[in-house]
């Protein structure tokens, strides 16, 4: 079986190192980002002979963007297995301060770039009969948020939904959809999330008293998106620390 992978929202941060896991996996991936020269960078500086990568310009929120975008990963690479819902906005606004446009702005995009990767990429694999689709949640979605906005939290949590849903679409058409809901990594998102003074705290509150490793979650993604991982679906898979336990 091909191995190929696509991953929205890849141009920087956590997109990047999913992108770097597939790839030592085997992977060849499309890298997609709405900053086409990000989507680039990220290519150039992980595959710089372009072999097993294909940088594109992907808008999330545009259903229009992934049908284009399948098409030109079924152009170069003739199919695709693996898809990782990873574009999101966050934003840290206080609760009482937050404006009813950016509210929609950030849950619009958090919950529609899911929606559509899901509806668009999704329908494709089932059609195929294969297919691995990986969410990204978050724990402000399943505990209301701490350093995050409540809009960011509220489309995480909507995410965790999704996921079910579609899970249950495409469960008997061999394509298994799951979410990753990550707690504090160490990433440069956190990093301006969370002022130098505040850190002290936050890692006073983790039970492991660590931020998470951004490789770990990629690491979980390859193996979500496995073959064998069939029996697996419609699940939130928690890498926080210890601090959300069900």
């Amino acid at each position: 079986m091909s191995h190929i992978a696509l991953v929205t929202g890849a141009g920087q941060g956590l997109g990047q190192h999913f992108c770097a896991s597939l790839l030592r996996a085997g992977y060849s991936v499309a890298i997609t980002d709405l900053n086409l020269e990000a989507a680039q960078a990220c290519a150039h500086q992980l595959d710089p002979g372009g072999e097993r990568t294909l940088a594109l310009q992907l808008d999330a929120g545009s259903k229009a963007d992934f049908e284009a975008g399948l098409d030109q990963v079924l152009a170069r690479f003739g199919a695709l297995n693996v898809v990782v819902n990873n574009a999101a906005v966050t934003k840290t606004t206080p609760l009482m301060q937050i404006s009813p446009e950016e509210f929609d702005a950030v849950v619009g995009l958090n919950l529609r770039s899911v929606f559509l990767g899901c509806q668009v990429l999704g329908a494709y694999m089932a059609e195929t009969g294969y297919g691995r689709i990986i969410n990204m949640a978050s724990l402000a979605g399943q505990n209301g948020g701490t350093a995050t906005g409540a809009h960011y939290a509220a489309s995480k949590g909507g995410i965790v939904t999704l996921t079910k849903i579609f899970a249950k679409e495409f469960a008997a058409r061999g394509v298994t959809v799951n979410a990753i809901a990550p707690g504090p990594i160490e990433s440069a998102a956190v990093r301006a999330a969370i002022p130098v003074e505040r850190l002290p705290g936050l890692l006073a509150n983790i039970p492991v008293q660590r931020l998470g490793d951004a490789d770990f979650l990629g690491d979980l993604i390859v193996q979500l998106a496995r073959p064998d991982a069939y029996f697996t679906t419609g699940a939130t898979w928690d890498v926080n620390g210890g601090l959300f336990m069900r």
